[in-house]
């Protein structure tokens, strides 16, 4: 499937608007797990996890009505590590959240590029231009020239170039590409990386798939195989991630949830950043994926690599089982 369609579906979502919805006694919910001595974690747990995203906003609202209090400054005052992390990043809108995202992955010393290249290759254009503006608004930049003058190069140019809309296919440029491609990188010594990169990061997800099967005609190996041995660091992750995200959206963010619970110690921060952002989108999709990949669910993996009110508050944003 198209990584375009994923945005369309409903039946994705794990977290849904509460009906019967009012944000009042939320709120009042919420300020009782936090007044006095102790936390009452669980209560947090089953306010903030059962609510959309916009509900949360409006109980931020009529949290500080009621008790003139900011209610994520409260929850960061109350709560601590990993836990707090989630559900702070809960309370963020969407696309401030992943501006904050990229923000963190650029400041301070090393730059996490792949935090970068997995927001920028698996957002359609128009969630890029609304990342972009929230950044702007947050942080006072602007994302392109901070990824410039952050990262090595290249990773700027998957902002918003892609063309996500179209499923119209020329048969005869997809050729073209796919032939291009092979001339830049496998019919001679050297790569030539700008080739690669206009070709991966403006085409349609559909062009590209065309492209997909008519390059492996010519030179007889995948695409990804291709870019294995012809690039290497950042571009080579960030390549394999534009290729994967426009062969199956779900299969490559199943697979970033895998890999950041596989092995010793856990990524949190992409364990919490791809549930939270895929909760209201596709996320029931990606653990069907899960499955089918790794023959394990998702929320096993969760409950054998967390512990405590983090583990808890994860799977309730996960859902059941598939």
């Amino acid at each position: 499937m198209a990584w375009w369609k994923s945005w369309i579906e409903q039946e994705g979502v794990t977290v849904k608007s509460s009906s019967h919805f009012n944000p009042d006694p939320d709120a009042e919910t919420l300020y009782k797990a936090m007044k006095g001595i102790g936390t009452n974690e669980q209560a947090i747990i089953d306010v903030l996890t059962k609510r959309s995203n916009t509900q949360r906003q409006q109980i931020a609202k009529s949290f500080k009505a009621q008790f003139g209090k900011d209610l994520t400054e409260t929850l960061k005052s109350e709560l601590s590590g990993k836990f707090e992390r989630l559900i702070v990043a809960l309370m963020y809108p969407p696309y401030r959240y992943e501006a904050k995202e990229l923000h963190d992955a650029m400041k301070g010393l090393g730059t996490k590029e792949g935090v970068i290249i997995e927001i920028l290759a698996s957002r359609t254009k128009n969630q890029l231009r609304e990342i972009m503006k929230a950044y702007e608004e947050d942080y006072g930049s602007s994302l392109e020239e901070d990824i410039q003058a952050d990262t090595s190069g290249y990773l700027e140019r998957i902002l918003g170039s892609r063309d996500d809309v179209s499923s119209f296919v020329d048969p005869g440029l997809a050729l073209q590409d796919a032939q291009d491609l092979y001339a830049a990188g496998e019919k001679i010594r050297g790569t030539d990386e700008m080739k690669f990169i206009t070709i991966l990061c403006t085409r349609s997800a559909t062009h590209l798939l065309r492209v997909f099967e008519e390059y492996e005609k010519i030179a007889n190996k995948s695409i990804e195989d291709s870019i294995k041995s012809e690039t290497h660091g950042s571009l080579e992750e960030a390549m394999l991630t534009v290729v994967k995200c426009t062969q199956n959206l779900h299969s490559y963010f199943a697979e970033r949830l895998y890999y950041a619970m596989k092995g010793a110690g856990t990524r949190d921060g992409t364990l919490i950043r791809n549930i939270v952002s895929r909760s209201e989108i596709d996320l029931n999709l990606i653990k069907c994926h899960f499955k089918k990949m790794y023959g394990k669910t998702l929320s096993s993996m969760i409950m054998e690599d967390t512990s405590g009110d983090y583990k808890n508050a994860l799977l309730s944003l996960v859902g059941s089982d598939p």
